[in-house]
């Protein structure tokens, strides 16, 4: 299985959306606290519907707790500081995507530990993408990989 973890995430329709990607991809979701935003899941229901109870999700305190349960060589960040395209990654069972938060990713002593570094490849006319679509793009690679969505 494949998770999908987002550090400190400040938007809650992102984080709604990225609950039903991961509902559907049949993919864990961690989100390691603190939240930009108060988590209101009855107004967020009208995005992610019924697809909270499809979705596993598991919440982290802070970063240091994230990472006692977690190899370094098993967590992927996906930055847009990386020149190593995500579609040229070769995912392993039990990875976990990390993504930064929408307005300051993660920080640099977080970027620097990490092994394993991917990029989602823009225009270099354009800053980033979505937050849920990134997710959605590189989950969608994994889970194609490995071949287990279904």
């Amino acid at each position: 299985m494949i998770n999908i973890a987002l550090y400190q995430p400040d938007i809650p329709q992102n984080t709604a959306a990225i609950i039903r990607i991961c509902a559907c991809l049949n993919v864990n979701l961690e989100i390691i606290k603190p939240l930009g935003y108060v988590m209101n899941y009855k107004k967020l229901d009208r995005i992610y519907m019924d697809y909270l109870k499809e979705c596993n999700i598991k919440y982290y305190d802070n970063f240091d707790e994230f990472l006692k349960e977690k190899d370094l060589d098993k967590i992927i960040l996906l930055t847009t500081k990386s020149n190593k395209p995500y579609f040229n990654f070769q995912f392993k069972n039990n990875d976990t995507l990390l993504f930064g938060s929408e307005t300051k990713g993660v920080p640099k002593k977080i970027h620097d530990i990490l092994i394993n570094k991917v990029n989602i490849p823009i225009s270099k006319k354009t800053r980033s993408l979505n937050l849920a679509s990134a997710v959605s793009m590189a989950a969608s690679e994994a889970t194609r990989q490995l071949s287990y969505a279904r």
